[in-house]
């Protein structure tokens, strides 16, 4: 046997031996799925709104038809009395919703309650004796882990899918632009249909609710969302006791922070939720909480991102008084708050507005004071509007916009145009300054360096 084929056969044995390892190290997930499909469920909801349309426009059909299935999803049994787990959006609007089990029982099922910014809803189905599954809620879940979804996929029942924990706490905006419920991101194919089924770790418990995935071509793509068990375990024992889910509130509106701003704030590093908007008469205000402030931790829990503190106060009970560590104006302070009751709609206060123009400045904008009609649209109704920018001045290299509203320069609000330009004219110059702007219906932090 020559060298050569004794290298090639010792290189075929490595190859097979490594092939057979790695498969001894896959997870055999086949009693797991054989335990807990039962207690996973196909939800079928149907809406006489929807078949009336359909019968109206379709030249060939009564107007005495069946009302017809507005949607379907999955869900899954919290209990053995007919407790079933499902999304929120899988049964809004629903005039009839059916269950049907792994056995094809089928079963009526009345809305216990919902909440829409964890997007869950709790379901009944008179039965006893049924098969359940069970959260996780001793061990962390990490990144890395294998986890798998049973569902019904485009109405496909009891499909399985694996795949592992992409990142945690991931913070998606819900459609009301909010974002309670810090998401576990998989790699597990999710597709219409596997909305509100569950998700496994490989011990079979729950470790979350299956409810988003990101898109282009409305299949999977490798990017799927799910309600952390923690929160849909909050969520189930509030609509249990009570038919909703209350929060804690603070009244803010925050941003993230990055480098830029990091350095225009006097922080070592990027992390903090920095305050962009307190809203009139909430707790925040009441307590002192000032924009600009950047809260670094809420009840003794770090806050290193934004998307991480609405979380921290949605689950913090309300009325309870909680301490935050925040950064103000270079220092360090300790503030207490009590926790209001979030509400689903806030009115903001408003300022009479000046109008005049002011002169370019040292950001290399020219800006001038609101008009009543523009004063009207912006909370506060005081700032400058940006009118002109140079091209590579301070101000269009850090981000501003023409048409921007500057509320606050520095730490100080801004009144009107000559207002504006005389507190330019205190800053030092190439040191960065954080500069708060309002821009379609939102704040935002810039950190901009004046020139001389």
């Amino acid at each position: 046997m020559s060298v050569n084929v004794a290298r090639l056969l010792v290189l075929v044995y490595s190859l097979c031996a490594i092939t057979a390892h790695a498969a001894k190290a896959l997870p055999d997930l086949t009693a797991l799925i054989e335990g807990v499909s039962p207690a996973v469920v196909k939800v079928s909801v149907e809406s006489p709104a929807t078949a009336q349309g359909m019968a109206e426009s379709h030249p060939w059909s009564s107007h005495d038809i069946p009302a017809i299935p507005l949607s379907l999803g999955s869900g899954f049994l919290i209990s053995d009395d007919g407790y079933v787990l499902t999304n929120y959006h899988v049964v809004r609007e629903a005039s009839n919703i059916q269950v049907r089990l792994l056995d094809q029982r089928e079963f009526q099922a009345q809305l216990i309650g919902a909440d829409t910014r964890s997007d869950l809803a709790l379901l009944k189905i008179e039965a006893a004796s049924l098969p359940y599954l069970r959260f996780e809620q001793k061990q962390p879940l990490k990144v890395g882990e294998w986890v798998l979804a049973i569902g019904s996929p485009f109405g496909l029942d009891y499909s399985v899918s694996a795949g592992i924990v992409s990142a945690t706490g991931r913070s998606l905006p819900s459609a009301s632009g909010d974002n309670y419920v810090p998401f576990v991101q998989t790699d597990v194919a999710i597709n219409p249909g596997n909305s509100g089924g569950p998700l496994f770790n490989l011990e079979g418990r729950v470790v979350g609710v299956n409810s988003q995935i990101l898109t282009r071509s409305g299949g999977s793509m490798g990017l799927s969302f799910a309600v952390p068990a923690p929160v849909a375990l909050n969520v189930v024992a509030q609509l249990k006791a009570k038919g909703r889910v209350d929060r804690g509130w603070l009244g803010l509106r925050v941003q993230g922070v990055d480098q830029g701003l990091a350095n225009a704030f006097g922080l070592k590093k990027p992390r903090g939720a920095l305050i962009v908007e307190v809203i009139a008469g909430s707790p925040a205000e009441e307590e002192g909480l000032l924009a600009g402030d950047i809260i670094l931790s809420f009840d003794d829990q770090p806050v290193d991102r934004a998307g991480e503190l609405a979380p921290l106060v949605g689950a913090t009970e309300p009325g309870q008084r909680v301490r935050m560590v925040i950064m103000r104006q270079q220092e360090r302070l300790t503030l207490t708050a009590v926790l209001g009751l979030l509400p689903d709609e806030q009115v903001l206060a408003g300022r009479p507005p000046v109008t005049d123009v002011g002169p370019p400045n040292r950001l290399g904008i020219r800006v001038r004071s609101l008009d009543t009609a523009l004063a009207l649209s912006v909370p506060g109704a005081a700032g400058v509007q940006v009118v002109a920018l140079e091209s590579q001045g301070p101000g269009a290299r850090a981000g501003l916009l023409e048409g921007d509203i500057i509320v606050q320069l520095a730490y100080v609000y801004v009144e009107h145009a000559q207002h504006f330009d005389a507190l330019l004219q205190t800053l030092a110059a190439d040191k960065p300054v954080p500069v708060r702007v309002y821009r379609d219906g939102e704040y935002l932090y810039l950190p901009i360096t004046p020139e001389q």
